[in-house]
């Protein structure tokens, strides 16, 4: 894209947005709240994003296989080109440069770099091309986030040993990630270890609709699997792998480096669907076999009290050696938030079958609805409803349930399902995203000042329209439109919105320093 037709872009974009008083640009103050260093950023995956599935010596991941089987898209696409950013990474850059972003959020993929894993050589052109990437970012100002594994991983582990499910991955993911230390760390300050463990468990070992597909009745109809039992073995490994590599980073690197290491967690705020002593139990469970599951162990060295209830002998144990490993813990939880459910007691009440409602997921119901009325706004996308009470309450539960933890919001977004018959007008004039985005905002900026939540940072999901996952590309999460027949980037008027904001913000925090 020219420079000149991006400039036009933003500013008949700008222009629409003053115009516009319902989602005027005015910025919600973080004056007081934030540090300097306060990173305002987008968010990314290798997989979503990259494309060049098989350039320059990458390997198989397990999306490149599951998304070539029929069935398993909506849409029957797949990420082999996706938005093209490991070719088209320096427009993408001076994309990020208008909007004002200080900070990247991006997953490495680790059949870029191992593409047998650590039964093969490093791929040179992987540790290249993320070489000139991180310093394309540098050079404009723009911190890199990096994130190690973002639900991708090398087919060659699914096929050895069967991924998650066998504690061998751990000593891959240590492999991997001391190889990323090694060539990356001298200017990455920020590493997360995994991209939503929780997600990646219940989606490939419970409902078995993400990779590798393994379920069991009455969770899903696979051809393999153990809905009841394998999400437990694959969150010990997931825990177990994490504490690994953060240990190999707290003593090989990260005096000599001066970075922070964390995970990103899926986040839903649940609601007790009433003030009755039973519901709200099942709210607190809801978050112990979610967000809890995969925190408490590593900031706690244990399991949450309400998994050992339910679970008992099903639980995984961890041995001596690794409640040790687990000390290492976490410099910084990252919160990926978008939503909010009632939480309805399914142990001590009558209960209808539903996503929660059984014993390995807390007996606690989710529901969008309570006496027929939706928690928040729906929206074209099923499980986003617009609650951003749910934002102050997210950050709040997960302060004071982890003594203030440095935090960061490492997505927070709005989708829209595609309609075919929508007009260009309408595809760059997201006034609903724009709407989402200043109400979770105002929300999160109230929490800091009131609650004194320590939460360093805040992600926009997405910068650019993107696979997204089994929805394909019908769903559009982008500050940036995308022509998938063309590629070309068209910034919408939520990027200028984020774009003014960052500007409002910036010169608080530096007024506020003289």
């Amino acid at each position: 894209m020219e420079v000149l037709s991006v400039f036009h872009a933003f500013l008949i974009i700008e222009i629409m947005c003053f115009l516009i008083l319902v989602v005027s640009c005015n910025h919600i103050s973080l004056k007081g709240n934030s540090p300097s260093n306060f990173l305002f950023g987008t968010a990314s995956s290798s997989y979503q994003f990259e494309g060049a599935f098989l350039n320059d010596g990458k390997g198989l991941n397990n999306w490149d296989i599951f998304t070539h089987k029929p069935g398993t898209i909506l849409d029957g696409t797949n990420g082999d080109i996706a938005v093209d950013q490991y070719h088209l990474y320096q427009e993408d850059l001076d994309l990020m440069n208008n909007i004002g972003v200080n900070s990247y959020r991006f997953s490495i993929s680790w059949a870029r770099i191992l593409p047998k894993g650590r039964f093969g050589k490093v791929n040179r052109a992987g540790i290249d091309h993320y070489n000139k990437f991180i310093d394309a970012l540098l050079l404009r100002g723009i911190q890199p986030f990096v994130t190690l594994t973002h639900y991708d991983i090398p087919q060659e582990l699914e096929d050895r040993y069967g991924a998650w499910l066998s504690p061998l991955l751990q000593e891959d993911f240590r492999y991997y990630a001391n190889i990323c230390f090694k060539f990356f760390g001298d200017r990455v300050k920020y590493w997360s270890t995994f991209n939503e463990p929780n997600v990646v468990v219940i989606r490939g070992y419970r409902s078995g609709i993400y990779p590798p597909s393994h379920c069991s009745l009455p969770f899903g109809n696979c051809t393999t699997g153990d809905s009841e039992r394998e999400p437990f073995i694959a969150a010990h490994n997931i825990i177990l792998s994490h504490a690994a590599a953060v240990n190999i980073y707290r003593t090989k690197y990260q005096k000599k480096q001066g970075g922070s290491i964390g995970m990103v967690m899926n986040a839903v705020w649940y609601e007790p669907i009433s003030n009755s002593l039973e519901d709200r139990l099942a709210a607190e469970r809801a978050q112990s076999f979610y967000i809890n599951w995969f925190l408490d162990p590593i900031l706690h060295g244990r399991y949450p009290a309400e998994m050992h209830e339910l679970l008992g002998a099903d639980l995984p144990v961890f041995s001596k050696f690794d409640l040790v490993m687990l000390k290492n813990g976490l410099d910084f939880i990252g919160i990926n938030h978008y939503t909010s459910f009632y939480s309805k007691d399914c142990m001590f009440s009558p209960c209808e079958p539903g996503p929660g409602a059984s014993r390995t997921e807390g007996y606690a119901l989710r529901t969008a609805q309570k006496d027929g009325v939706y928690i928040g706004e729906p929206t074209s996308v099923d499980w986003i409803y617009v609650y951003p009470q749910g934002m102050e309450k997210m950050v709040t539960y997960i302060k004071e349930r982890y003594n203030n933890t440095p935090m960061f919001i490492t997505e927070n977004g709005y989708g829209v399902e595609e309609n075919p018959n929508s007009t260009n007008e309408e595809l760059i004039h997201d006034v609903k995203r724009v709407e989402y985005m200043r109400s979770y905002l105002r929300a999160l900026a109230d929490t800091m000042r009131t609650k004194g939540a320590d939460v360093r940072g805040y992600f926009v999901w997405s910068f650019l329209d993107d696979f997204e996952w089994t929805s394909g590309y019908t769903v559009k999460f982008g500050l940036h439109h995308v022509d998938y027949g063309t590629l070309k980037r068209t910034p919408r008027l939520s990027a200028a919105w984020y774009r003014q904001f960052i500007a409002n913000n910036t010169l608080q925090i530096l007024s506020a320093q003289e």
